[in-house]
């Protein structure tokens, strides 16, 4: 099995180098570049072709966010996983709003960036439950600030695939979701899979912010 591409984009270089030996002893994860900046992430990206972008949010000039815009409008096949020093719920509402499939903070362990790298390629990397409650309480305050806007329609998913959507607000992995539905996790993948393609989203991420819009995964009134 071909190793995971990775491209790492951060203006600190020692941050690069440091990821890049943390990673260095896993053989199924290749770094095949690096770029300082999002300008360059692009043209890196159009000649490297990875298949994973770890993706500093917070770079001079073309930052992370519109870096993951253009990187997903050219190469949409590409996973971006954005990187911050500080949890910012705007931030990560713009990020997922971006395309990025994840949202980590740079004090991440190197096992668990591991385990979100490994995740995001195979897109399985569920959503946490504080990162589902920070979208929610994002889309909370936005509504509150804004003139109600009429929430988008779910009329074309199925009941079961309404179902499944529902749980990836709880935060539910796929093999969460098939033990609460008595489902294998393929046809969960196959179901999300259709998820996407009928709401025209990209990834998990985006799937829950639809979620949340829609009206799904709120806490009911006799909910503590």
């Amino acid at each position: 099995m071909e190793p995971i591409k990775l491209l790492l984009v951060d203006d600190h270089a020692l941050f690069r180098k440091g990821v890049a030996s943390a990673l260095a002893s896993h053989t199924d994860i290749e770094v095949v570049g690096e770029a300082s900046n999002g300008e360059e992430a692009l043209n890196k990206a159009r000649d490297l072709m990875p298949d994973v972008i770890l993706m500093d949010i917070s770079m001079p000039g073309c930052d992370g966010l519109e870096a993951t815009r253009r990187i997903k409008a050219e190469i949409p096949y590409v996973k971006i996983i954005i990187l911050t020093v500080a949890e910012q719920d705007e931030s990560l509402f713009e990020a997922i709003k971006s395309g990025a499939h994840g949202y980590l903070l740079k004090t991440i362990e190197p096992r668990p960036l591991l385990e979100a790298l490994r995740g995001v390629f195979k897109g399985e990397a569920p959503i946490s439950r504080l990162t589902a409650s920070k979208i929610l309480r994002e889309f909370a305050r936005r509504s509150q600030r804004s003139a109600p806007q009429e929430a988008p329609p779910l009329g074309k998913l199925s009941p079961r695939e309404t179902e499944i959507l529902e749980l990836l607000t709880k935060g539910a992995t796929n093999k969460e979701i098939a033990a609460t539905l008595c489902i294998s996790i393929h046809t969960v993948k196959n179901h999300l899979q259709n998820i996407m393609d009928k709401l025209h989203i990209q990834n998990r991420a985006q799937a829950v912010a639809y979620a949340f819009e829609a009206g799904l995964g709120r806490k009911r009134p006799t909910e503590s």
